[in-house]
């Protein structure tokens, strides 16, 4: 059987494992075939040309062949567009990464997905404060919403009753959206919610749905958490629990 060979694959790499002294297990998220493992040989001596492209939230061109369930790398190249991102929004980087990690199965595509990465990485580079918060919750729902983990949000999940404007509701992980009670930390209005879910109907501008979710971010922040903790798994996401270790120091 012949081996198979991608070329001009858009790419962005998740995360990256040592292999052996000189070499590196892969995890990238690739426009048209989805969450990929590469090893890359030889990508640590000094002398690699791969060495200083193989880079998180930097955007790629891979090329890779094989047959086996971890593909080999042969060649890559770096795309341009904007530098790596420090401080807060390089840890928000790394939080999509993980997402992606945890939420996404291998080679299962998702080029609108991808896209919207894309565009979110080059938003959280050069932008910060209530911007970076907005393109978090906008992944975020996104991200649920390509997955089928994220349910309706204009009817209550379990009666599946229409919003009232002016109430309150709450989005919990077992139980989907539901009126907001005393014990319920954050909510949004039905107007809110409504709002949200015209926002992330198709063909509607990314634009859009950062500037739905800079209006709600503070609420809506806790309660995406929980729904992701859920579905991931885990108490605590990896990055998140970082943020907070460098915060109390």
């Amino acid at each position: 059987m012949a081996t198979k060979r991608i070329s001009d694959e858009p790419a962005f790499v998740l995360h990256r494992y040592d292999w052996s002294e000189s070499s590196l297990i892969l995890e990238v998220f690739t426009r048209h075939h989805g969450r990929m493992a590469l090893v890359a040989k030889g990508v640590k001596r000094p002398s690699s040309s791969f060495r200083p492209i193989l880079l998180p939230l930097q955007p790629l061109h891979l090329a890779y062949g094989g047959d086996a369930e971890i593909k080999t790398l042969k060649a890559a190249e770096w795309q341009g567009g904007h530098v790596m991102p420090t401080g807060d929004a390089l840890m928000s980087g790394y939080y999509l990464n993980e997402l992606l990690m945890l939420l996404l199965a291998r080679e299962d595509p998702h080029p609108m997905l991808f896209d919207v990465y894309a565009t979110i990485v080059q938003i959280i580079a050069s932008e910060h404060g209530e911007v970076l918060e907005a393109a978090l919750r906008a992944f975020e729902l996104l991200l649920l919403r390509e997955i089928g983990l994220l349910p309706v949000l204009d009817a209550q999940t379990m009666t599946l009753l229409a919003l009232h404007p002016d109430e309150h509701y709450s989005l919990v992980p077992e139980g989907g959206l539901r009126q907001a009670n005393d014990t319920d930390r954050s909510s949004l209005s039905g107007a809110q919610w409504t709002a949200l879910q015209q926002a992330l109907g198709e063909r509607v501008p990314l634009t859009t749905v950062l500037r739905v979710c800079a209006e709600v971010a503070s609420a809506l922040k806790p309660q995406l958490r929980a729904l992701l903790n859920y579905h991931c798994g885990v108490p605590t996401l990896r990055t998140r629990q970082m943020m907070i270790d460098l915060q109390s120091l």
